[in-house]
């Protein structure tokens, strides 16, 4: 099972990158992959090909009309495991005692 961390905006529009963030959490959201939206980026959980195959699905629905598109990324495999998303912060709240406000 796959984590899959990124971000992809384009940088040689305006200031604002909102709508275009929106246009790819559109296919992610479409996807069926599991996955959690944060301010700074979205977290993919699903099998290689799975998380890899949304990831270019949202760089060809910028590359359109995008001449240039930023994409960080960052991946933790581990064989065997689901829903790491839940259980890696339930680990965290086990080691301190109490729940987290995630």
């Amino acid at each position: 099972m796959v984590l899959l961390e990124f971000s992809m905006f384009p940088t040689t529009v305006g200031e604002s990158k909102s709508a275009y963030v929106a246009r790819i959490i559109d296919i992610i959201d479409r996807s069926g992959v599991t996955y959690q939206l944060t301010p700074m980026g979205t977290i993919l959980e699903g099998e290689w090909s799975e998380v890899m195959g949304v990831v270019t699905a949202c760089f060809e629905a910028l590359k359109a009309d995008c001449p240039r598109i930023s994409t960080q990324l960052k991946v933790d495999y581990r064989a065997g495991s689901d829903s790491r998303m839940k259980t890696k912060i339930a680990a965290v709240e086990n080691h301190l005692g109490r729940k987290l406000s995630t």
